[in-house]
């Protein structure tokens, strides 16, 4: 399977990153303060697909707090085109999508970091939600899981969405987030079944409920 462009598999931690994600942690610490629970619950090996809520659009810089491992995650191809914004989230391990077919180019590039043992962050909501429930969800994560074979793990994040209470006033949120246990793939037996998908699907959306309940009640 050929990588999709602009997918580089590094999984080292270089000093471009450790300087770009050294910034990106302070200032994360600094205004969100965020405590983790279940950091465990990710392996360190392997391939294992992270899924958390999406519920603001700093859901990505948290992934830094999630493990030790480098974590790789799409972004939307125009922002690689951006002076400095482009190599430093490249460097974090961003791949570019084109959203003209980001189906067909997440799903390659997805597979490729799967099956080179790397860890990936996908948002099994799709897009950035409201409100306290999980509602249905996606399931091209669990069809890649199937696919690739990887464990999923679902993340509650809770408060990330507050940075800015009643009328815009700015207030310093404190964000908690809880990592559930892995849930193993979908069976792969030279096909994986549109049914166990869905089913795995459901589960995955169980566990995140109950992840971001347990985040909303810390």
């Amino acid at each position: 399977m050929p990588v999709t462009p602009g997918l580089h598999l590094n999984p080292k931690k270089t000093w471009f990153y450790l300087t770009v994600s050294g910034i990106i942690r302070f200032l994360s610490l600094v205004v969100y303060r965020p405590t983790i629970v279940g950091r465990e619950n990710i392996p360190l090996k392997g391939p294992v697909i992270i899924a958390p809520i999406h519920r603001s659009n700093a859901d990505f810089a948290f992934s830094l707090f999630l493990s030790r491992r480098k974590i790789f995650f799409m972004s939307k191809d125009s922002l690689f085109r951006v002076a400095l914004l482009g190599p430093a989230i490249a460097t974090l391990g961003a791949f570019p999508v084109n959203r003209a077919s980001a189906d067909r180019e997440s799903m390659r590039a997805s597979e490729a970091v799967l099956e080179a043992g790397e860890a990936l962050l996908l948002f099994p909501e799709g897009t950035r939600k409201f409100g306290p429930s999980v509602l249905d969800l996606r399931d091209g994560a669990m069809f890649i899981a199937g696919r690739t074979q990887a464990s999923v793990v679902p993340v509650g994040i809770a408060g990330s969405d507050h940075l800015f209470g009643p009328k815009g006033n700015r207030h310093w949120p404190h964000v908690r987030i809880v990592i559930g246990a892995p849930i193993l793939p979908p069976r792969n037996e030279g096909r994986v079944s549109r049914r166990e998908v869905s089913a795995k699907t459901e589960e995955l959306r169980v566990a995140l409920q109950a992840a971001y309940h347990e985040a909303l009640a810390n």
